[in-house]
């Protein structure tokens, strides 16, 4: 099959390499999908980058761990029935050597997830980290109806779709960002409000639209960066829902959040429990058959052009997600 791989790890374009690999067969409760997309995370990069504690996870490794695709073998234990099932994956190169840059992966049978036929391959190749991301840190923001909350990053691949699921809960929801393009981006997505990080003051801007109240939860792409502006936007009792962070370490109001008992949540999501990997599918599942979600595929690059696309996630030059084509 065809694959990228690297098996040092630097800068894209000296250690991403296109070419010939193995094509694995699915073993005891594995299926083989042969794959039509790729999603690129900055996780990818950061892993293939090194640097930071970052170590090589194998020999050679093929990245990324989204993608879509159709089931064409199955092993032992997996029904026959599912070959032909057109599928998207998450955690396709969590812990494992072999990712879904490649025409074919084989890996556990419920780490293939049926796709919804209205829904192209380039969708599916967004959902295993940008959509499942988003869904878990609104599920632990508890919002609801009636919530205000405020997604930082609003334009980014997770951002994009927690604002989406946040409004789905019926929450009124303000949005940060960087610029213009991505402003509109977020209220593509449904953001009520948003606020440009760069230009505007955030804590003044929030407690502009919340009458001085605060938000009821934050769902935070950067702690490091953005915990100094939790006392100007968090209300007391409120939620705060870490999925990233800039840095190895962050300095966070520590006092302050204990004085007003709000609630820190960070969460990993290649490493959920059973049973909340289990609610996020079903959600996302639920939505997906709805129709309900709109994918945000900023570009495409086909396989053999793996290098320019982690170079373009790293500089963050495209709004929306970063999908290969897999011939």
């Amino acid at each position: 099959m065809r694959a990228a791989f690297y098996t040092e790890q630097g800068p894209a374009r000296e250690v991403l390499k296109v070419g010939e690999q193995p094509t694995p067969e699915p073993g005891p409760g594995e299926v083989r999908v042969r794959l039509r997309t790729s999603g690129v995370n900055p996780s990818d990069w950061k892993s293939r980058r090194g640097g930071a504690g970052r170590k090589i996870s194998a020999p050679l490794v093929i990245p990324h761990s989204d993608g879509a695709g159709d089931i064409d073998a199955v092993g032992s234990g997996v029904p026959a029935s599912r070959i032909g099932e057109r599928v998207w994956l998450w955690n396709g190169q969590w812990e494992r050597a072999f990712g879904t840059a490649a025409q074919s992966i084989a890996l556990p049978s419920a780490q293939a997830v049926v796709l919804p036929d209205p829904i192209d391959y380039a969708a599916g190749a967004c959902l295993g980290i940008p959509a499942l991301t988003a869904l878990q840190a609104v599920r632990l923001s508890q919002v609801e109806r009636g919530s205000v909350v405020l997604v930082s990053g609003g334009a980014g691949a997770v951002g994009h779709y927690a604002v989406q699921f946040a409004k789905a809960r019926g929450a009124r929801v303000l949005a940060s960002v960087s610029g213009d393009a991505k402003a509109a981006h977020a209220r593509a997505a449904g953001a009520d409000s948003v606020i440009n990080y760069r230009s505007e003051d955030v804590g003044a801007r929030v407690r502009q639209l919340t009458d001085g109240r605060g938000v009821d939860a934050v769902i935070e792409v950067d702690l490091a960066a953005n915990a100094k502006l939790l006392p100007a936007v968090l209300k007391a009792h409120g939620v705060v829902v870490v999925y990233g962070t800039g840095a190895t370490e962050a300095s966070i109001p520590s006092q302050w959040l204990m004085l007003n008992s709000s609630t820190l949540r960070l969460f990993l999501i290649y490493d959920l429990s059973v049973a909340d990997r289990a609610a996020v599918l079903d959600e996302l599942g639920a939505l997906l058959a709805q129709g309900r979600l709109v994918h945000a595929v900023g570009h495409r690059f086909p396989l053999d052009a793996i290098a320019e696309a982690h170079e373009a996630v790293e500089r963050g030059a495209v709004i929306g997600n970063v999908v290969l084509d897999i011939p």
